[in-house]
């Protein structure tokens, strides 16, 4: 790996003025993903000890905001391969963790499939199987809207083994797995999504990580956590995009003779952006505190921020739309890349209504 002493300037130097080139082309140059990756900055929370930087959950969170600032699809193989590297860590076994951990740290790409033509939020809807053949494990099943897939070395895919269920690292050049980019996504174009199918791909039994017999919510719960934490921040970065794009524009925009930040409702709506970052930002750093101190609260906290973030960057984008008018209104532009970006970010990693229900459920819990 390439020591970086600065992830925030690599990460910067690497986007630079680039995004809405790259969102038009519905493709991050490999060669920019590849870099990145070398780094170690595609899941940047990797310990030292397996070859990565070693971030705490908390200086991974601002990385993330500052990512999704420039670049939300580039943000997003971040999110991709940082749940797929925790998988392999919360999972795997020390070799398991030596060998395909070490290689995400050091430039190789990976994703992680969850969702199938029938299976989104409902896990018991899940039709991949992962089945032990011998000395090899056999995996059969299509995965949808895999995010990273595109650019991805390896994925982490779950899937049904016996009553219950199991996660296996699938490298996506093994015989019967075909890749198929997702055509013209709403929103993180460049995110490489993509189906998955995976006919009869037999594997090294090394390959299966471990607790496969568990119960798929309980193994899918880490990931998800760390992902949605990810997208949190994400979202926060989105904002913080969009109040920059807002404020210089009203700053600099004359209408009516003075600038449109003196007219009342605009200023109001550069005030609720500020505000909508500010809060986002507030319950993302509760709950990276809650992950990184182990503390029993860290699914619910991701939960609420992840919630609240994207429902936040979704208003928060439009309102900046708004602000911009016909000057953001063309494609590639930040704030319509943000409109765009936030609307995904509301669907992926648990719909707002399932976080809803998540958080309805913790509330009887808790005050009853």
């Amino acid at each position: 790996m390439t020591a970086v002493a600065d992830p925030v300037a690599a990460a910067t130097a690497a986007v630079a003025d680039s995004a809405g080139d790259w969102d038009r082309a519905g493709r991050i140059p490999d060669g920019v993903v590849r870099g990145l990756a070398g780094q170690g900055l595609l899941c940047p929370d990797v310990p030292a000890e397996l070859g990565g930087v070693g971030m705490g959950m908390a200086e991974l969170g601002r990385f993330t905001a500052h990512l999704g600032a420039l670049c939300s699809s580039l943000r997003s193989v971040l999110t991709s391969q940082g749940m797929a590297a925790w998988t392999i860590r919360k999972l795997g076994d020390q070799a398991q963790q030596e060998t395909f951990v070490r290689r995400l740290a050091t430039g190789g790409t990976a994703a992680v499939a969850f969702s199938e033509p029938q299976a989104g939020s409902d896990l018991s809807a899940v039709a991949t199987t992962i089945t032990p053949v011998g000395d090899r494990v056999e995996v059969t099943g299509t995965k949808v809207w895999v995010t990273a897939a595109l650019y991805a070395d390896l994925v982490v895919v779950f899937g049904r083994h016996g009553d219950g269920g199991a996660a296996v690292v699938v490298p996506t050049d093994a015989p019967g797995v075909t890749v198929t980019t997702v055509a013209d996504p709403l929103g993180c174009r460049a995110a490489g999504h993509a189906e998955v199918r995976l006919d009869g791909v037999s594997l090294p039994a090394d390959h299966l990580l471990g607790g496969a017999g568990m119960p798929l919510d309980w193994l899918v719960t880490s990931a998800l956590t760390h992902g949605r934490v990810s997208v949190a921040w994400g979202c926060v970065g989105i904002l913080r995009a969009c109040v920059e794009a807002a404020a210089k524009h009203a700053a600099t925009r004359e209408q009516f003779g003075k600038p449109l930040a003196e007219h009342q409702l605009v200023a109001r709506r550069l005030a609720e952006l500020h505000v909508a970052e500010q809060a986002a930002t507030r319950m993302c750093e509760h709950a990276s505190r809650c992950w990184d101190e182990r503390l029993p609260e860290q699914v619910v906290a991701a939960v609420a921020a992840k919630h609240f973030a994207a429902t936040q960057a979704v208003a928060g984008a439009a309102s900046a739309v708004q602000v911009l008018a016909s000057a953001g209104a063309h494609d590639g532009h930040v704030v319509a890349r943000a409109h765009r970006d936030a609307k995904l970010m509301e669907v992926i990693e648990g719909s707002s209504e399932i976080s809803q229900l998540l958080l309805a459920g913790h509330v009887l819990k808790r005050w009853t």
